[in-house]
C-alpha cells in the first residue's frame, strides 16, 4: 500500500527530472541573479565593504529624482525608435526588393548583406571609429564630395547617439534580413497569383495587401528581439566609442546599470537601474503581445 504513493510522486516528478537539465541554467543564470538584483536594489552597499545598509526604496527614490536616470531613460526610448526604423522597417523593404530581382543575384545579396553580422560589435565599433573620425574618416570625405559640412560624430551630443545607432544597426543588419526575406518568401506563390487575376498589377499594392499581412508573424518576431536585445546591443559600441558622453547624450539604461554598479560601486543603486530596466521591457513586451499579436495573421 505504501508502494503506491511513491510510485504515483515518481510518475509525476518524471516530466520536471526530464526538463531540469533546461531549467537548471534558465534558473542559474536569469532568475537567480534576477532576484540577487532585487535584494540588492533594497540596499547601499560598494561590493567591497562587509556591511550592508538596508535603504528600503530609497535607490528607487533617488534614481526618479535623478535627471541622469531620466536621461538614460529618454536616450533608450529615442535608440529604440531609431534601431526599429533601421533593422526592421528597411530590411524589410530591402527584403521585399531583393525578391523583385532575378534569382541568379538574389544569391550575391543575400551573402553581401548578411557578412556584416559575423563581426563581433567591439570590431564594429573599431571599424566605425576609423570611419567617424573628424578628420580623415571615410564618412566625412563623402559628405566633403557633396559639398557637406563635416560632422564631429561621436563628440557632438546632436549626432552621437545615431552614430552609436548606425554601428548596432550595420552590425544587426544581415541577420533581421535574412529572417525577414525568408518570410517573405515563405508567402505562398497560389496566393500571389490569384492576386494578380483579380487584377493587382504593382508590386507596392501586392506588397500592401498580400505579402506584409502574411508576413506579419515574421515582423512581430523581428519586433520583439529587436525590443528585447537592441538596448543590450548598444553597450559594447557605447562603451568603446563615447563611454556614454557627451553629456551623457549616448547613455542609455544598460550602460548606466554598469556605470553604477561597476564604475561607481554604488551596488543598490545599480541593481535598482537593473530591476527598472526588466519591469520597463516587460511592460513593453506585454503592450506588444496586447496590441500588435491582435493584428498578426497566423496560418490555421
Amino acid at each position: 500500500m505504501k508502494a503506491r504513493p511513491i510510485q504515483r510522486g515518481i510518475k509525476r516528478a518524471k516530466p520536471f527530472l526530464f526538463i531540469a537539465p533546461a531549467l537548471l541554467p534558465i534558473f542559474l543564470f536569469i532568475f537567480l541573479p534576477l532576484g540577487r538584483s532585487i535584494y540588492l536594489s533594497f540596499l547601499e552597499w560598494n561590493m567591497v565593504s562587509p556591511t550592508k545598509t538596508w535603504v528600503g526604496f530609497g535607490n528607487y527614490i533617488e534614481l526618479f529624482r535623478n535627471q541622469e536616470f531620466v536621461k538614460a531613460a529618454l536616450n533608450t526610448l529615442l535608440y529604440m525608435g531609431m534601431l526599429l526604423v533601421l533593422i526592421l522597417l528597411l530590411p524589410y523593404i530591402i527584403a521585399y526588393g531583393v525578391t523583385q530581382v532575378p534569382l541568379k543575384f538574389q544569391q550575391f545579396y543575400r551573402g553581401a548583406l548578411f557578412v556584416p553580422h559575423v563581426l563581433s560589435l567591439a570590431v564594429a565599433s573599431v571599424i566605425f571609429l576609423w570611419m567617424y573620425n573628424p578628420l580623415i574618416g571615410s564618412i566625412n570625405e563623402i559628405l566633403a564630395f557633396f559639398q557637406l559640412p563635416a560632422v564631429n560624430w561621436l563628440n557632438d551630443s546632436s549626432w552621437a547617439l545615431l552614430a552609436i545607432t548606425f554601428v548596432v544597426a550595420w552590425n544587426t543588419f544581415g541577420y533581421h534580413f535574412i529572417v525577414l526575406l525568408a518570410g517573405i518568401l515563405s508567402v505562398p506563390e497560389e496566393v500571389k497569383e490569384s492576386a494578380r487575376v483579380e487584377g493587382m498589377k504593382s508590386s507596392f499594392g501586392m506588397l500592401r495587401r498580400i505579402v506584409f499581412p502574411l508576413t506579419g508573424p515574421t515582423i512581430l518576431f523581428v519586433f520583439v528581439m529587436t525590443t528585447v536585445m537592441g538596448i543590450q546591443f548598444a553597450f559594447v559600441p557605447v562603451q568603446m566609442l563615447t563611454n556614454g558622453g557627451p553629456d551623457q547624450s549616448t547613455t542609455n539604461l544598460v550602460f548606466l546599470t554598469y556605470q553604477y554598479g561597476f564604475q561607481f560601486f554604488r551596488t543598490g543603486l545599480g541593481s535598482a537601474t537593473a530591476v527598472l530596466t526588466f519591469l520597463f521591457f516587460v511592460v513593453l513586451i506585454l503592450l506588444q503581445a496586447k496590441l500588435l499579436d491582435r493584428k498578426v495573421h497566423y496560418e490555421s
